[in-house]
């Protein structure tokens, strides 16, 4: 029996090859590590050291947000805080009425955000896809525009919305941004839009299309990148915002946040925990709505600069 059982084991136990002798690469014919050469390395070092120079900011905003006003300033730095201070968050955004300021800001950045939106695009179009006389010239004298500093224009300004009764409203904040949504935007919608192959305009024409059907059933749908690039680009600076504000605002029922943030800073002392931790409250969206379009945001600038 013990033979018999031995004998089907051997007939049903699958017989393996035998093993083969690991072959000996030579030397000519093994892959050969590539050398790091010493510039990729230095690059690579001024890349670290340079993005290391970049978060430190970043860095010392949120470790002061949660430390007392003694430990900030402490030579040398201590950079992580003991202990944390957690409530300097909520008695910070409650000390001020940042809700307010909130709605105002988010108000005013809805109203800005569609008028650049819209007459930009509009404005852009006609440069780039439309011909009429003088369009080169305006265009030159639009660029030139950006070379004009905020600050000359400021007395002007400020002169001519005083006059209209403007003053303490949010009408100087938005209403500019429904004339053209400014000459930057204007200029980076249009470089874009001259990348857009032409025979896409024709064949729309061809088909009983308007210029405005152009705009909106061609143009736009292929603008999307450049369109995300001036979203944020528009987002940040109303954000960001201050020296309008500060100028046009005067009832604090009207501030904005950048406002509200300059209410921790008194004449004599400043409260730099709650400064530095309603900013980094603050700073949150920016960096959220950064991370989100990232890639459109790249995309957008790179395209923008393929042709001029």
């Amino acid at each position: 029996m013990n033979q018999v059982a031995s004998s089907v084991n051997d007939s049903t136990t699958p017989k393996h090859p035998p093993p083969q002798p690991e072959r000996s690469r030579s030397p000519a014919t093994a892959p050969r590590a590539k050398p790091l050469k010493i510039s990729r390395v230095l690059l690579y070092v001024v890349l670290i050291m340079g993005s290391i120079l970049m978060l430190l900011p970043f860095v010392w905003l949120i470790r002061s947000s949660l430390m007392g006003t003694s430990q900030i300033f402490v030579f040398p730095p201590e950079w992580i805080p003991s202990p944390f201070q957690w409530s300097n968050y909520p008695e910070a955004l409650t000390s001020v009425p940042f809700g307010r300021y909130f709605m105002n800001t988010f108000m005013i950045e809805v109203c800005v955000l569609a008028g650049v939106m819209l007459t930009s695009i509009v404005s852009a179009f006609t440069f780039a896809r439309l011909r009429w006389p003088g369009r080169n010239l305006i265009f030159s004298l639009l660029i030139g525009s950006m070379m004009l500093p905020y600050a000359v224009t400021l007395i002007p300004t400020f002169v001519m919305w005083r006059e209209l009764g403007g003053l303490n409203t949010f009408l100087p904040l938005i209403v500019p941004a429904w004339f053209g949504g400014g000459a930057f935007n204007i200029f980076l919608l249009r470089q874009f839009m001259l990348t857009i192959p032409r025979d896409l305009d024709e064949a729309a024409y061809m088909d009983g299309g308007t210029p405005l059907t152009v705009l909106w059933r061609v143009i736009i749908p292929l603008s999307s990148p450049a369109l995300i690039v001036i979203g944020i680009f528009t987002f940040i600076d109303v954000w960001n915002d201050f020296l309008g504000p500060i100028i046009y605002l005067s009832d604090e029922k009207h501030f904005t946040l950048a406002l509200g943030l300059a209410t921790f800073r008194g004449l004599n002392n400043t409260n730099w925990p709650y400064l530095m931790a309603a900013s980094s409250t603050i700073l949150a969206p920016i960096v959220l709505i950064f991370f989100i379009g990232q890639r459109y945001f790249i995309e957008g600038i790179t395209l923008t600069g393929i042709k001029g």
